[in-house]
């Protein structure tokens, strides 16, 4: 195991004794989305998904674990693209069981949920989840969750709304530019970490 990998399963390890809240926001969701299965992967990728990766930035203030992450002998570099990495299998997870999901409910509602329209929610999930972690983790590097949070979540929200008022977004445009949205959005976390990397550590 790297030693990335180790990073992002302390993540893990930090953010367990949440899972009971976690399950309980991920089922109220899916039930609130229950006559819409097509709304369930992309809303759950933009509202859960963050959520989740951001929240070992939470736990480590209240706990004070940036010190025990100075003192790892692990390069801050390797700690940071740890964030990222834990980010990256929030969003695998929670679109998983988000997909799994949703072709239950279709299945139940009877509409018909798979192949292009499949693709275009994961590929609309994509590109939320990579706006928001691109946005968000650079600011909570540089200056804490504390100071952030609000900040970080509404202005990546803010930005998708505006993005796909302005563009004229539909489904069948999104299915048309998948390709370039999956490779658009990994740039978008690629230039997120390179510059979170450049970034001094927090204010106190």
């Amino acid at each position: 195991m790297t030693a990335v990998a180790r990073v992002a399963v302390l993540h893990l390890r930090t953010v367990a004794p949440y899972r009971t809240q976690g399950l309980l926001v991920f089922g109220l969701l899916v039930l609130v989305l229950a006559r819409s299965p097509d709304h369930v992967v992309p809303a759950l990728a933009v509202l859960l998904a963050p959520l989740i990766a951001v929240h070992p930035f939470v736990v480590a203030e209240k706990a004070g674990l940036e010190t025990l992450y100075a003192v790892l002998p692990l390069p801050r570099r390797t700690v940071l693209f740890g964030h990222y990495a834990w980010a990256l299998a929030s969003f695998v997870a929670t679109v998983t069981a988000a997909t799994a999901s949703a072709v239950l409910l279709a299945w139940a509602e009877g509409v018909q949920f798979g192949g292009r329209t499949l693709v275009t929610m994961l590929t609309l999930a994509w590109a939320l989840f990579a706006v928001s972690i691109s946005i968000q983790f650079p600011l909570l590097i540089r200056f804490g969750y504390a100071r952030v949070s609000v900040l970080g979540t509404t202005m990546p929200l803010a930005l998708v709304m505006l993005a796909v008022y302005r563009l004229h977004l539909t489904l069948t445009s999104i299915e048309a530019w998948a390709p370039l949205v999956w490779v658009a959005g990994a740039a978008a976390i690629v230039t997120s970490a390179v510059l979170a990397a450049h970034v001094p550590r927090p204010r106190r």
